[in-house]
């Protein structure tokens, strides 16, 4: 798909966390420029900002995946909206590591969360993980990033696979149907586990196996009648958080398939032509929608909005496409 140089300047106008990636995956500029914007994310910007949020003890807001205080300093929840607060260890570790933030600068973050974070969920250790998958995919992406060996979580998935090749965070229900979120989610935590380890022959058949329940149903349809799985796939929305949606998914193709040499799998074709025909007149996409919650501070354009993180993911997702 072809970029405008003036949306190219838009988007390279904007918080090195999201510069740095423009530079690498659309312009193929030389390393040593974009690990210099990257470098950047420490202490400018929104990933400077998150890093200052954090407590003395290693956490966020208190707490692992709920705060154990209200934070004067986080944005009040939006009147009338429900949803989780996104102000907690958790969320706010995956969006410093996602950012770009370098891991040598976390000091000893690591061993301050072993000691002082525990989950909510039957008071579990925080880097053992708990039973959501959804969690215990991003603590496996924390932990590995943190330089710790994650090896017993990213088993906890091969472990907790479905039989149709998915997860789902209600299996602890008794749920043995895979959930569109709940896989997107885990794979992204298996390929990070792999993409710090090496390849490992259970983790990439857990991983592949994962791959072809979103590829059969073309990342947006029920296997058993054909119609759209939800009104979420729609959604245009950055931060992504634990929500599944068209552009998120396709995106995790991609850094998929960068990672293991293999070609775009033609099942991705009715995704990317729903990617680009949202496109605007100018060639880029606009927030549509608003995940519920409280956060820190806002990250990206209000709803209606052109968006530059969208913007640049599409780009991302479409560009790989027209090059198979």
């Amino acid at each position: 798909m072809n970029i405008s140089q003036e949306t190219i300047n838009w988007m390279l106008d904007s918080d090195p966390a999201l510069k740095w990636q423009v530079e690498r995956d659309l312009l193929n500029a030389p390393e040593a420029q974009w690990v210099a914007t990257k470098a950047l994310v420490t202490t400018e910007g929104i990933g400077a900002r998150m890093l200052s949020l954090q407590d003395e003890d290693g956490q966020w807001a208190g707490g692992a995946h709920f705060p154990t205080r209200e934070d004067p300093r986080a944005l009040p929840y939006v009147e009338g909206e429900k949803g989780q607060p996104y102000i907690s260890t958790g969320w706010s570790l995956s969006s410093v590591r996602e950012w770009g933030v370098d891991a040598k600068v976390m000091g000893d973050t690591s061993e301050r969360l072993e000691k002082n974070c525990r989950w909510e969920y039957d008071d579990l250790p925080f880097w053992g993980g708990e039973v959501d998958c959804c969690i215990n995919a991003y603590t496996l992406s924390n932990g590995l990033w943190l330089g710790r060996d994650m090896s017993h979580l990213a088993k906890w998935f091969v472990d907790h696979q479905l039989e149709d090749g998915g997860w789902n965070c209600e299996w602890i229900e008794g749920d043995t149907r895979s959930s569109f979120h709940s896989t997107l989610n885990s794979l992204f935590g298996l390929l990070d586990y792999e993409l710090h380890t090496g390849k490992k022959a259970e983790i990439t058949d857990a991983r592949r196996k994962a791959e072809e329940y979103l590829l059969e149903r073309r990342l947006m349809f029920r296997l058993s009648t054909g119609e759209p799985v939800g009104p979420w796939l729609n959604d245009l929305a950055y931060p992504f958080r634990w929500n599944y949606s068209i552009v998120r998914a396709l995106n995790y193709f991609v850094s998929a398939s960068k990672f293991s040499g293999d070609a775009p799998d033609p099942r991705l074709a009715d995704a990317m032509n729903l990617l680009a025909s949202w496109a605007n007149e100018n060639g880029r996409w606009v927030t549509n929608d608003r995940i519920p919650g409280q956060v820190w501070f806002d990250v990206d354009s209000p709803v209606g909005e052109e968006s530059k993180w969208l913007t640049f993911y599409a780009l991302r997702a479409l560009n790989w496409w027209n090059a198979r």
